[in-house]
């Protein structure tokens, strides 16, 4: 600017070439440009040994829509006599791609969904439970923008009639429209690019008011809401070394984060909304479709009773379910080699109990289903329930004087009523706890004689706690052995 602004005062090459300090034909030369409309600054590109390739480069990457890799150009362009190297092809091709990419480039319309319209879901693959995989079943509200993200084993039919129906009856409604991608559980067909919807997944949609949409093979980006949704599901739910979350070790502790997620991520404000998912459901609802009593069961599978204790019958074979279904209706399916039982619970259709398949006469009992039974076919230990007024006092001195009294009863000890009484009148003397401890290292050593109790009260006074216990069965022996009697009589 400087040199043209010098030949602009003095309209002379030589005069301007001294006031901006440079050769005059510098001056000439940008005085040139300048008239020739160009661009004074903008440097001309040297011919390269690839221009006369450029065509077939242009060729090339148009041919394959811009995906062809530089390399394969370059073997091209030496077939054809190019004697560069091949960081000029890569060059080449970039340009080339850009300049493709530039006039290809997909343009997207912003899109206003209406309240009550859409929902969006896809499935996400979870976290790995005892080296299983599981899924995750993620679906978007479009309006209100509510997300939800549900644990599954698998990505069958039914488990995505059931998960379709839980999420429903969180939303508290239908939407007019469920919006998916073409897996065979909901196309099982292509005919002429016409998508031939599953029967069942249709009667699925009759049976909520919906209708099953589908997205355009191959196409993510015509369902981004959902995909975003298993984008940030996978990023905070599944452990990595990103998020350092720890392992799940069950598959409640999966649906409890994936309640906790639901509810952190509802409740904060949308970066598009500027509000709260949750708030604005309460607003979509009033334009959703009422939800059927009954669920949708056509492909869930046979349907069975749970019995008053908590099993139900398949194939002649018995299988427990949690506790919370005695009289209830569930669902029965094979999966592989499993049995899968699906149930109604506070939040719609769930998976709630999953057994590997028996033959008849072997039953498939899970102890966690009994919380308050223990399991195994071990004798169970007798229950103490005091009724006169002497067994309340004896059995409130604490725990131990419970094991003492099921032990010594155990053992045909004699005169228990007296010890007990005994053991009262310490307590009184001497302190509930104390009588206690005693009463619980009598009964781990098996003394249950008529002093025992007060020896052990004695040797806890004088020495303190023992460091360990030694019980006194026949096999025991105060003997200290028979090594000093080795060499009488040699």
């Amino acid at each position: 600017m400087e040199i043209l602004e010098a030949f602009d005062l003095t309209r002379c090459a030589h005069s301007a070439a001294k006031l901006a300090g440079c050769d005059e034909k510098t001056v000439s030369r940008y005085v040139a440009l300048r008239d020739a409309g160009l661009d004074p600054v903008a440097r001309t590109r040297r011919s390269r040994a690839v221009d006369e390739f450029v065509e077939k480069i242009e060729e090339l990457v148009e041919k394959s829509s811009g995906k062809v890799r530089a390399d394969v150009v370059h073997q091209r362009l030496v077939a054809m006599g190019f004697t560069g190297t091949d960081r000029s092809t890569r060059r080449a091709v970039a340009e080339a791609k850009q300049a493709w990419r530039a006039g290809n480039r997909r343009a997207y319309r912003p899109w206003v969904p209406e309240p009550g319209m859409w929902l969006q879901f896809d499935w996400g693959e979870g976290p790995r439970i005892g080296g299983r995989r599981t899924q995750l079943f993620c679906a978007w509200l479009s309006w209100s923008r509510f997300r939800v993200v549900l644990p599954a084993w698998d990505q069958t039919l039914p488990t995505l009639i059931a998960c379709v129906d839980a999420t429903l009856r969180i939303l508290g409604g239908a939407p007019t429209y469920l919006l998916t991608d073409n897996p065979k559980t909901v196309t099982v067909d292509r005919i002429a690019g016409v998508p031939v919807r599953h029967p069942d997944v249709v009667a699925l949609g009759r049976h909520y008011g919906c209708k099953v949409e589908t997205c355009q093979p191959f196409d993510p980006e015509s369902k981004g809401g959902a995909e975003h949704t298993v984008k940030i599901a996978k990023a905070d739910l599944v452990p990595t070394t990103a998020n350092l979350a720890s392992a799940y070790a069950s598959f409640a502790e999966l649906a409890d984060a994936c309640f906790d997620w639901r509810e952190r991520i509802n409740a904060r404000p949308h970066r598009e909304t500027k509000a709260a998912p949750v708030d604005r459901l309460a607003t979509e609802r009033a334009v959703l479709h009422a939800l059927p009593t009954e669920p949708h069961t056509t492909a869930l599978g046979e349907e069975r009773l749970v019995d008053d204790d908590q099993t139900i019958r398949f194939s002649s074979v018995r299988y427990s379910t949690p506790p919370g279904h005695v009289g209830t209706r569930v669902w029965c399916r094979v999966v592989g080699d499993e049995l899968v039982i699906t149930g109604m619970t506070s939040t719609g259709l769930t998976e709630i109990a999953r057994h590997a398949l028996s033959t008849p006469g072997n039953p498939r009992i899970d102890d966690e289903h009994y919380p308050n039974h223990p399991g195994g076919n071990e004798p169970r230990p007798p229950r103490v329930r005091p009724r006169s007024e002497a067994e309340v006092a004896f059995c409130g001195i604490g725990e131990g004087a419970h094991r003492w009294l099921i032990e010594a009863s155990a053992t045909g000890a004699q005169r228990i009523r007296s010890k007990m009484a005994r053991a009262v009148e310490l307590a009184t003397i001497l302190g509930a706890e104390k009588v206690d401890t005693a009463l619980g290292l009598a009964a781990m050593a098996g003394r249950f004689g008529d002093t025992d109790l007060a020896a052990i009260l004695d040797h806890l006074a004088l020495s303190g706690a023992p460091s360990d216990v030694v019980y006194a069965d026949e096999t025991h022996s105060a003997q200290p052995g028979t090594s000093g009697w080795e060499g009488f009589g040699a």
